[in-house]
């Protein structure tokens, strides 16, 4: 399958992962541009798959022998935010496909929303947590902002801890226009000041939508028993660790750690239902559309009226 996390082990184009996947998705973000009579014409734009037919331009087809499609609608006000958690917990590999991660499944998908926007025409922008730092790229609209944010995603690796509270706090300021946010996190940090942050963007009236990323050994605590695991981003209470900072994980400690997590992740979705947030939980076994697919659905104003 093209769109399986294969594609992602084998190449390093993310491009080209993303155009594979968003050729059978056929979804937009949002209804954010406004369309009827008397709206002034914009530009023409090479067709992408997804475009309605009617907006094609036969006349430009017949000189240029190539499908282009007129932009004649204004520009919604709403800026799409990309949120990644490039922390250290993010390297966690899966353990059925090569080189694929946390990580680089996560970059993808946000990726992919990223092309959505560019698609519909709307300034997007890109929030990166890694080392105890925020990188941001500023919103912007177009195909040279898509190469920003894509190259971006493509540097970002998994490092060291989420910023302070205060540090995400002070760098909301990207958020002062009505915005959509989509975080993809690894959600093992909860409550943390990723959530606080996210939490609070959602109490200024933003619309805040958040994929849990995990891998299939996560889910079924098929990790090996016997070996050791240590805590990448530090945290890790003494007594469920020996004095290497290694926690063992048994036999008889796998029902124990499944419980746990699924205890966990119960809370998070809990959080994220009375707050309004839309929440997604993927595994990176998954195809990428699937995931595409039902984090998009979930966020629609009809999935959300249930």
């Amino acid at each position: 399958m093209l769109d399986s996390p294969a594609l992602l082990a084998h190449t390093n184009d993310l491009d080209l992962v993303i155009r594979h996947v968003l050729a059978g998705l056929g979804h937009g973000i949002h209804a954010g541009r406004e369309r009827g009579a008397g709206v002034e014409f914009s530009e023409y734009r090479a067709y992408a798959p997804g475009d309605e037919w009617r907006r094609v331009d036969w006349k430009l087809l017949a000189r240029a022998d190539r499908y282009y499609v007129r932009e004649a609608e204004r520009d919604s006000h709403v800026a799409t935010w990309l949120w990644l958690d490039a922390t250290a917990s993010m390297s966690e590999p899966s353990r059925q496909v090569p080189k694929v991660d946390k990580l680089r499944f996560a970059a993808t998908v946000l990726g992919c929303i990223a092309a959505v926007a560019q698609r519909q025409g709307d300034a997007f922008g890109l929030v990166v947590c890694t080392d105890g730092r925020t990188e941001f790229t500023p919103a912007s609209r177009g195909p040279r902002q898509l190469q920003r944010v894509l190259a971006q995603l493509s540097k970002a690796r998994p490092q060291g801890a989420l910023p302070d509270a205060a540090a995400l706090k002070s760098s909301l300021h990207f958020a002062r226009a009505p915005s959509l946010v989509f975080a993809a996190s690894d959600c093992l940090e909860w409550p943390s000041p990723l959530s606080e942050a996210l939490l609070r963007l959602r109490h200024m009236q933003h619309d805040v939508r958040l994929l849990a990323v995990r891998t299939q050994a996560e889910v079924d605590a098929s990790f090996n028993p016997g070996s050791g695991y240590r805590d990448l981003e530090g945290g890790m209470p003494p007594s469920d660790a020996n004095a290497a900072g290694l926690h063992m994980l048994t036999e008889s400690g796998r029902a124990a750690y499944r419980a746990a997590l699924e205890a966990h992740f119960a809370g998070v979705g809990a959080a994220c239902r009375q707050h309004d947030i839309p929440y997604y939980e993927a595994r990176v076994e998954q195809p990428l559309t699937a995931v595409l697919r039902g984090w998009l659905q979930l966020a629609s104003p009809r999935a959300r009226a249930r």
